[in-house]
């Protein structure tokens, strides 16, 4: 049983985003996203420091299965990827699969339209998207 905590906003890629203060959000894949995707080996992002606009890929998740992208749910500047899955710095990719809304974040952002997050789905919607 998935969980979809009520203080997200989520996309129909099963992405969640989280705004913490003003333009400040961060961004990471869903519990549901992670138990599809199984044990995930390896997240890379390439784009801290651009701009990326809504829907725009900003990096991959590779599990043992399958590779999968990451999509922007709105637009924004990348300011930081998490250091504690970056193969760098943490090299603890698994974290988001024992705790994908908290510590297993992906990317860090300054959103640049904050109404793009009313277009997003809250918790019951996107429940009821993944059925």
């Amino acid at each position: 049983m998935s969980n979809f905590p009520s203080d997200l906003k989520y996309t129909e890629d099963h992405e969640w985003i989280r705004v913490e203060s003003g333009d400040i959000a961060y961004v990471g894949i869903t519990d549901f996203a992670q138990g599809e995707l199984g044990e995930i080996v390896y997240v890379e992002v390439n784009s801290v420091g651009e701009a990326v606009e809504k829907g725009e890929v900003f990096g991959t998740v590779e599990a043992v299965k399958t590779t999968s992208d990451l999509y922007m749910p709105v637009s924004g500047k990348i300011l930081e990827f998490n250091p504690e899955i970056d193969e760098s710095e943490g090299d603890n990719p698994g974290i988001i699969n024992s705790d994908p809304y908290k510590n297993g974040w992906i990317v860090k952002i300054q959103l640049t339209d904050t109404s793009q997050l009313d277009e997003l789905m809250d918790s019951t919607a996107y429940a009821n998207v993944i059925g």
